[in-house]
């Protein structure tokens, strides 16, 4: 049984483009994974600490002054904030970070996987573990080679050997703590990750954001990383439209998915 992703597929998705890079996607040859995991608990001690519309100002001072995750030195509270930015945006003239935030509380069960899917539009070293993590068998164990020279191969001699470790140590925790792999750094396993109608609805605004439609939708790299394709997708999309995240119409062959509807101010102006 596979992912959905069998045999490597891309997860460099489209060229950078201003406007992907003006609703949150981050490009470049820099990642977050070589000095941290997704911080899937700092994230949430964060958005227990603040209300949804809380500002971009406001997420620093809670970090730095109030120090809301609990960090011992002024030093690690402003590496703290510096990496979840990196990895989520913390400002609502971001989308992406606008989608995930309002779906944060909506959908308490998607956390781990709403963390996720943000996390893979804003790092590009994250991106590159993908093919390996979601191409591989369920209950299959993760080939760390495999996932080291698959970070290797696109990045050339910009990582040392120590660096690259990082990454390898950093990206497969994040990938367990998404839930996609299980067990220890030794010996980890594929597992099967359960989608919920918010991840399936962040999943598609992500695709559509990126310019998929239609079918193409129901089985782009974002579905993948819930582990569905096709009508599996349909379903999870179409139970996140009773929900009132999206709306979907499906009649045969034929699917309109729009998701306009996640985000709350679509009108803003990223930040340069």
């Amino acid at each position: 049984m596979h992912s959905g992703f069998a045999g490597g597929a891309d997860f460099h998705g489209p060229a950078e483009s201003r406007a992907l890079r003006r609703a949150g996607f981050r490009f470049g040859p820099r990642g977050t994974q070589s000095s941290r995991n997704i911080m899937l608990g700092e994230l949430s001690d964060l958005f227990d600490a603040l209300p949804p519309d809380a500002a971009s100002e406001d997420y620093a001072r809670a970090v730095l002054e109030e120090n809301a995750l609990g960090k011992p030195t002024h030093s690690a509270r402003g590496i703290a904030r510096q990496r979840l930015a990196e990895l989520y945006g913390l400002d609502r003239r971001l989308a992406v970070f606008r989608v995930l935030r309002r779906l944060w509380d909506e959908d308490p069960l998607g956390r781990p996987l709403l963390a996720m899917l943000c996390a893979l539009a804003r790092d590009p070293l994250l991106r590159l573990t993908a093919p390996t993590v979601l191409g591989l068998a369920v209950r299959k164990p993760l080939d760390r080679l495999a996932f080291a020279n698959t970070v290797r191969d696109a990045t050339g001699q910009r990582f040392n050997d120590a660096v690259l470790a990082k990454v390898m140590k950093n990206a497969t925790s994040s990938w367990r703590l998404a839930g996609h792999l299980a067990g220890t750094m030794g010996r980890y396993v594929r597992r099967r990750v359960r989608p919920t109608p918010g991840t399936a609805a962040f999943a598609l605004w992500l695709g559509r954001t990126e310019g998929a439609a239609g079918l193409s939708l129901l089985k782009s790299r974002w579905a993948a990383v819930l582990d569905v394709r096709g009508d599996a997708m349909l379903a999870w999309a179409e139970e996140a439209g009773r929900q009132g995240l999206i709306r979907v119409r499906a009649a045969g062959d034929v699917v309109e998915i729009c998701t306009e509807k996640l985000d709350d101010a679509a009108t803003s102006t990223a930040p340069s």
